[in-house]
């Protein structure tokens, strides 16, 4: 056995499906054995890949202990003269591994191989080839020189800036995307090291293989796709956590005495640092509109009553100073409070919800307004002026944000997308199929042929004038089926048209059209990539409103609920649990190995999915579905069924 492909899965069924289908198509040269190790995925991961791929040694491990043990459970039974450590989201090329191999027999010092990776728009991903972060490499990362001099040697020594990404070189550091591996070197410096869980143990076995006295390459001959590059997971507090810890065990690991003292302490600086840079960073992206509201509506009512006090009662002082620092605070704090429960804030250029928002507001400042003290009772006509100064003046804002983003004035419209579709008419015609399902909104511009053009009223041309397909029409999404077009091919016109386009893959006989350089799903028949409605910042939002709304109804009304809940005391103190946010009403059940099974996270709950089936005969493999289908599809409505038929167990203690 030439070869062993190790790919750890969790809940990337479509993403899998693909890659599997590149590594089926790269192995027909090479005599290879392939390995998936599912990580207890709830997205029907391991039944897709039981029926499809019945040549792929499964191991379905029933919860997740984390990348380095994943893959060293398919390394202890693979049979490889190397092993290829693969990520699920990723597409290789069909020639791939026979380069990759070639290139290792022809250099007998290499312990590894990495290759150059593009991400799903077509760029290349400075990941493919790193060196090792030293406590200079490290700061220069983490403070930001390696982006100011992305060229430097001195100073972007962790991305090797100064390498040709189109060259082979000697490298430090391989990427965990793609780790081709000699066996016999795995033998000789060990498995991937168990401590780190996620991220960090490419950089610990990349070290140690050198220090085993063998050669990583970086390889420039081939490409593969790499659909969740690292960039994509930067915004995360967790992703700066997790990253800098693997860090500091790598340092503690490697390095010995004042160097190590002087890494550590430089790593922690760097977690505190890049954990301020993120929370700061989601601070102002959160506050900034809500801000300059604050500032344009509460000028406005400025100017509106001298204006006013001038016009119409002939006075400029005729309105107290309590106007100021009552009124204006008053007024503006209640419309965009109002703004921010409709949504408004959610999406910051969706005007339906901001006016809906301002409405609610007005109405609600007249409703206050009659239990006002007479001296803060400034007029009415100030509110309406005031609120017709919101109306205009927020819209304008938002107006002239999107000019500057997008430049149009189409604020709030959904951009019809120009969609060519490279394959056979057969292909072409399943595509279009599947976008109709998925109910996504485009503007068909027709067929690309892979290659020569037999019928031209059929195919706009054939692959070899995309780009020029792309200009004239004014393509914004390409969509190319992978049993038609090679993957070579496909990262090549991705490469060379660039990220001005959306590209996508289908794979075939596949139900999912996968990319991910759109910022819009339209469902997992387009893309794959699950939303759960149960992490949507609004829905957050009117799930905790709900948990208070119903915890001051029930406090209100507890004594008949009282007699009919199984647990008296709990019930009482649940409700105090839930109106503090200590608990949730409604949310997963968990299970002693698991917790959320891998779903976004929320409040442990008092009441389940499953109680509303009023049934306790339901299997593990059960209770995850209807907890994943929770968090897929969730609205406060469900919480509420769910309340209504599970009440007899609101005085649950978890």
């Amino acid at each position: 056995m030439k070869l062993s492909v190790i790919i750890v899965n969790y809940n990337v069924q479509y993403f899998l499906e693909q890659a599997l289908l590149s590594v089926r198509k790269a192995a027909r040269k090479v005599s290879t054995e392939v390995f998936v190790v599912d990580n207890n995925s709830v997205d029907d991961s391991v039944p897709m890949v039981r029926d499809k791929f019945p040549e792929v040694t499964l191991i379905a491990n029933d919860g997740n202990p984390g990348f380095a043990i994943a893959n060293n459970q398919a390394i202890r039974a693979s049979k490889g003269e190397y092993v290829l450590l693969l990520n699920p989201d990723t597409v290789v090329e069909e020639d791939t591994f026979e380069k990759c191999i070639q290139f290792m027999d022809e250099h007998p010092d290499a312990g590894g191989l990495g290759i150059k990776m593009i991400d799903g728009s077509g760029k290349f991903l400075p990941e493919s080839k790193r060196g090792f972060p030293s406590p200079f490499v490290a700061f220069c990362k983490t403070f930001g020189l390696s982006k100011i001099f992305p060229k430097s040697k001195t100073f972007n020594h962790y991305h090797l800036g100064y390498l040709d990404d189109d060259k082979n070189h000697e490298v430090e550091v391989l990427a965990g995307a793609f780790m081709l591996l000699r066996k016999s070197a795995l033998d000789k410096v060990g498995l991937l090291d168990e401590a780190f869980f996620m991220y960090g143990e490419d950089i610990d076995l990349s070290y140690r293989l050198v220090k085993g006295g063998y050669k990583n390459y970086y390889f420039a001959d081939s490409t593969i796709i790499h659909y969740k590059g690292e960039s994509t997971k930067k915004g995360s507090l967790n992703y700066v956590r997790a990253f800098y810890n693997a860090m500091i065990i790598f340092a503690r690991k490697h390095f010995k005495g004042e160097q190590a003292s002087l890494f550590v302490l430089m790593l922690k600086l760097a977690i505190y640092f890049r954990a301020f840079l993120t929370l700061a960073s989601n601070f102002v992206k959160k506050v900034y509109l809500p801000f300059i509201d604050v500032f344009i509506i509460g000028i406005g009512l400025y100017f509106l009553k001298d204006f006013w006090a001038v016009y119409y009662f002939k006075n400029p002082d005729y309105y107290p100073s309590s106007f100021l620092y009552f009124n204006v605070p008053l007024y503006t704090g209640i419309w965009l409070l109002s703004v921010y429960f409709s949504g408004g804030y959610d999406e910051e250029y969706n005007l339906r919800k901001l006016s809906r928002g301002l409405m609610i507001g007005t109405v609600l400042l007249a409703a206050v307004y009659g239990f006002l003290d007479m001296e803060y009772r400034s007029s009415r006509i100030l509110i309406l002026l005031g609120a017709l100064w919101a109306l205009i003046s927020t819209i304008t804002l938002r107006v002239f944000l999107h000019f500057l983003k997008y430049k149009n004035f189409q604020v709030g419209r959904e951009h019809t997308r120009n969609l060519v579709i490279v394959g056979s008419k057969e292909e072409s015609n399943r595509v279009l199929n599947l976008i109709h399902r998925a109910q996504v909104q485009n503007n068909f511009i027709g067929t690309v042929a892979p290659s020569g053009v037999d019928e031209p009223k059929v195919y706009l041309s054939d692959l070899r004038q995309l780009d020029e397909v792309v200009n004239i029409y004014k393509i914004n999404e390409i969509i190319f089926c992978s049993q038609d077009v090679s993957s070579q091919d496909i990262m090549e016109w991705m490469s060379s048209i660039g990220p001005k386009v959306d590209y996508k893959i289908v794979p075939k006989e596949s139900i999912s059209i996968i990319g991910s350089s759109s910022k819009n799903s339209a469902g997992e028949l387009y893309t794959i990539d699950v939303k759960y409605q149960i992490d949507q910042t609004g829905n957050k939002r009117n799930k905790r409103l709900l948990d208070i709304s119903a915890s001051v109804l029930l406090l209100i009304l507890c004594v008949p609920f009282l007699l009919f809940v199984k647990n008296k005391s709990g019930f009482l103190k649940n409700i105090f649990l839930v109106l503090f946010g200590k608990r949730s009403w409604v949310g997963y059940q968990k299970n002693n190995k698991e917790e959320q099974f891998g779903l976004p996270k929320i409040k442990a709950a008092i009441l389940y999915p499953k109680d509303a089936l009023r049934t306790d005969k339901i299997n593990l493999e059960t209770v995850k579905r209807l907890n994943f289908l929770y968090a897929k599809d969730y609205t406060t409505g469900n919480d509420l069924d769910i309340m209504a038929k599970g009440f007899r167990n609101l005085g649950r203690q978890n």
